[in-house]
């Protein structure tokens, strides 16, 4: 059985770097989902298309224990890859630098493995190939295409490289947070820029508001939330000598307290119009939700903190990451439908495996796969490799 498990876990690598040559954006993951059928049809593990690019498979559906869910996301990020990897992307502009690939293969592992078990199982397991995770809402869409019919709980994870091999986290409550975007449009009076008296700038108004918004966290939300507003692009298009008529600007929040958004959207609204008000330009802004914080259930958290302890060993919680991460994943829906759990698993090494997820110099860690099998096979009850 250990030479089966050595057999699984090479695949999986190989597996994982064909994925990772030819890469595919959200909502356009045709050839992956392709490659991830063939491989479950070599396994002889029937699928289901959920969600146009998205892929269900069940083991053991017959078995009476709980009916749990594994997913792994499948989509690439719009970034040039400058890795000298032998396997590095073979498409400009795209690239697997958040690791999905890594969970894509994982999860084949998995079902590999399980299907070994498959008689074995106390319950049955429901695989989760999920398109479009990045800012594509495809947890939505595989939910609402029933991926989670008969589901009683989920599981869920993530690489993360700023956390040394071998730990992880896993809390009860919130673990990753909620996000939202703002867009703002200041509008002055232009004119030439000898002649300021003239115009009503909406440069100098548009750097007030990035100034003010910074004090919304700081002074009119409690010191306990949670919270990061960043304003991350202006757009003032003008020349040397022309004060222009309109500024955009926009940005990211980050919240791990789901009831704070409508807060912090009025905040962002109320301080961009009365500091354009005190420029003498006008302002509109557009607020738009995203995805919520991704809350664990506290019995499925349980249970995923003893996979992991079991797996990685009595070391393995991370102390030096504070929770909430104030980065955001759409697993959020499936956790706000069904009980379940969601880690961040560690990848660092010494200097390896440091560079930030969406970074173009990104490589993921391949000594993660069989470690996320080992904590999948544990949460699925099924017997491990000796």
């Amino acid at each position: 059985m250990k030479n089966r498990w050595n057999d699984i876990i090479k695949a999986a690598v190989r597996f994982r770097h064909q994925l990772h040559r030819h890469p595919e954006l959200t909502w356009q993951e045709e050839n992956t989902s392709h490659l991830i059928r063939e491989q479950l049809d070599q396994l002889q593990i029937p699928w289901r298309s959920c969600a146009r690019y998205g892929t269900v498979a069940t083991l053991a559906p017959d078995a009476t224990g709980p009916h749990i869910a594994l997913r792994g996301d499948i989509d690439a990020l719009p970034i040039e890859e400058l890795t000298d990897l032998p396997y590095r992307s073979e498409h400009p502009g795209c690239m697997h630098a958040c690791g999905h690939d890594g969970h894509t293969a994982a999860l084949w592992a998995t079902a590999a493995w399980l299907k070994v078990h498959e008689d074995e199982l106390p319950g049955p397991v429901t695989l989760l190939f999920q398109p479009a995770e990045e800012g594509g809402h495809g947890a939505r869409a595989m939910i609402e295409e029933g991926a989670l019919d008969g589901v009683e709980c989920i599981y869920g994870w993530h690489n993360w490289p700023a956390i040394p091999y071998g730990q992880a986290i896993c809390p009860d409550g919130p673990v990753m947070s909620g996000n939202g975007t703002f867009e703002i449009e200041l509008h002055g009076r232009g004119g030439h820029a000898s002649q300021p008296e003239l115009c009503r700038d909406p440069v100098l108004a548009a750097a007030a508001v990035t100034l003010n918004l910074q004090q919304i966290v700081s002074r009119r939300l409690p010191p306990q939330a949670a919270c990061v507003i960043s304003v991350t692009w202006i757009n003032a298009t003008s020349a040397a000598n022309v004060t222009p008529q309109t500024v955009k600007l926009g940005g990211s929040i980050r919240l791990s307290q789901p009831e704070l958004r409508d807060t912090i959207n009025q905040l962002i609204r109320e301080i961009t119009e009365d500091t354009a008000r005190s420029y003498g330009v006008s302002a509109q802004v557009e607020t738009a939700k995203r995805y919520e914080a991704t809350i664990n259930h506290a019995d499925a958290a349980t249970r995923y903190r003893e996979a992991l302890e079991a797996s990685l060993g009595s070391e393995w919680q991370c102390d030096s990451i504070h929770v909430p991460i104030m980065a955001s994943e759409d697993f959020s829906y499936y956790l706000n439908h069904v009980p379940g759990a969601f880690a961040l698993i560690g990848m660092g090494r010494e200097d390896n495996y440091r560079h930030s997820c969406h970074s173009p110099h990104y490589v993921f860690n391949d000594d993660l796969i069989p470690k996320v099998v080992e904590v999948f096979a544990r949460l699925a009850g099924a017997p491990l490799a000796d």
